[in-house]
């Protein structure tokens, strides 16, 4: 049993992970920055952690209290319509760029529990979401943590709801059940898809 520090409980793999790991045996403090959705993480069975991640000192004591021997990074700056997520570009860099610093950041601090955090198993166009991309790895990596890459999310409350999109894809259920698999994984870059 581990106690697990999960930022972006709410987001489409986070809603899928709270009960997969709850169910596990661990113990979960769900991340949202939003005061509405507090009862949705507990509803799913964590201990709601209401923090924006942009708020560095704020979430350094959030993490330190929670005391986590994992923190998992699933936090994403993504629009509900798939058709605007060139205007989200920059808002996504910054989520992991800076705020992936900023969990780092918090996580030393608690004393340097592992590490995971999500990325994609595509290769993104040059520009912002790319070069945040590549720091997001390389900076997780460097702290010996797990790169989770993930192929095109399909199923129940993704951008692929109705569709199977090209590869590399996973099915959202099939990606959190192989989250929790590898949570123990050794340093690097883990590829979960189909």
């Amino acid at each position: 049993m581990s106690r697990i520090f999960l930022a972006g409980a709410t987001g489409v793999i986070g809603r899928r992970l709270v009960p997969l790991l709850v169910g596990a045996g661990h113990v979960v403090a769900g991340m949202t920055r939003s005061p509405g959705k507090a009862q949705q993480v507990a509803d799913l069975g964590a201990q709601p952690v209401v923090v924006d991640v942009f708020d560095r000192d704020a979430l350094i004591a959030a993490v330190v209290e929670f005391r986590p021997d994992i923190v998992l990074n699933e936090l994403t700056d993504l629009p509900d319509d798939v058709n605007r997520i060139a205007e989200f570009g920059d808002l996504n860099a910054r989520i992991r760029t800076e705020g992936n610093q900023n969990i780092i950041d918090a996580a030393r601090a608690a004393g340097s529990p592992r590490i995971l955090a999500q990325t994609v198993a595509w290769t993104l166009p040059d520009g912002p979401d790319a070069v945040a991309v590549e720091q997001l790895e390389s900076s997780v990596l460097a702290e010996g943590g797990v790169v989770l890459s993930y192929g095109q999310f399909y199923g129940p409350g993704t951008y692929n709801e109705d569709g199977v999109p090209a590869e590399p894809r996973v099915h959202i259920d099939r990606a959190a059940a192989r989250t929790v698999a590898v949570l123990g994984a050794d340093s690097g870059v883990v590829t979960i898809v189909d």
